[in-house]
């Protein structure tokens, strides 16, 4: 099971918008997919109808009194379901931290559904904290979208050299720039910059659109409601490019599990595979 994070590291820049884009796209290329809303504002759950599970606060996931499994409800889109976010994930961090081996948590929460799930999208809250860094051991690839500015190329920076920091070097970051309008210079000059710290900065880049503000009043994902405008189109490409980078370079399991688990059990490491 491949697990594909995105965060925006601070708010506001499309991470909703595009962890549900991609992962109808993932589960319409024929992978079995799930989509987990750990953002307590849930607005990949919005997006996709889901209602709050009763009792299915974190601190209750934590401690094993419910599985992951038990949560997950359909979508109506083949092969997409949904694991709705809960207003106590806000709260995640804290509860996180009462735990032993607090930031492998999420990877061994995860461990039942490989066997259902070719790949599991995580939209995540924005931030580095406790949550976020279960998040990036979990994951094999971080998609992080962009606005073009200062200040989130400084977060992405810093997100990197955190990730550098750790030994992660088996972990990909793959940002992208998102509300872009190439009409301005600052937005071409920063773009460029950008491209040139990071190599890995994925080429699709996705324009300011109404289109895709639409997607909050449709609630539903935009290759199924338009899936003939140009915003559909630009997630197509922007999947592709994901989808691409997850084919060329498959895991090593043992070797990416020894390099970022080394005080894991071998049943820990074995889900990762």
């Amino acid at each position: 099971m491949k697990i594909i994070a995105v965060t925006n590291i601070k708010g506001g820049v499309g991470k909703t918008t595009t962890a549900v884009n991609l992962a109808y796209l993932c589960a319409a290329g024929g992978w079995t997919t799930l989509l987990w809303d750990l953002d307590s504002q849930s607005g990949a759950t919005y997006v996709l109808r889901g209602e709050r599970q009763e009792h299915a606060s974190a601190k209750k996931l934590l401690a094993g009194k419910r599985e992951l499994p038990e949560l997950i409800l359909a979508t109506g889109y083949p092969g997409l379901d949904l694991l709705p976010a809960d207003f106590s994930y806000r709260n995640f961090a804290v509860h996180l931290a009462e735990r032993r081996r607090p930031t492998e948590r999420l990877l061994k929460m995860s461990r039942p559904l490989r066997e259902i799930y070719a790949a599991l999208f995580l939209d995540c809250p924005s931030g580095i904290s406790l949550l976020s860094e279960n998040v990036l051991r979990a994951a094999d690839v971080v998609i992080v979208p962009l606005v073009p500015t200062p200040l989130s190329v400084r977060m992405l920076i810093q997100l990197r050299d955190f990730v550098v920091s750790q030994g992660w070097s088996d972990l990909k970051l793959l940002p992208f720039f998102s509300m872009v309008d190439r009409r301005r210079a600052l937005h071409q000059e920063l773009i460029a910059n950008a491209r040139q710290q990071f190599p890995t900065m994925l080429a699709t880049e996705v324009p300011y659109s109404s289109e895709i503000e639409r997607m909050s009043v449709r609630r539903a994902p935009l290759p199924a409601c338009a899936p003939k405008s140009d915003a559909a189109r630009i997630y197509g490409a922007l999947w592709a490019e994901i989808r691409a980078h997850l084919d060329a370079a498959p895991r090593a399991a043992a070797a990416a599990a020894s390099s970022r688990y080394p005080e894991s059990d071998d049943a820990v490491q074995h889900a990762r595979m």
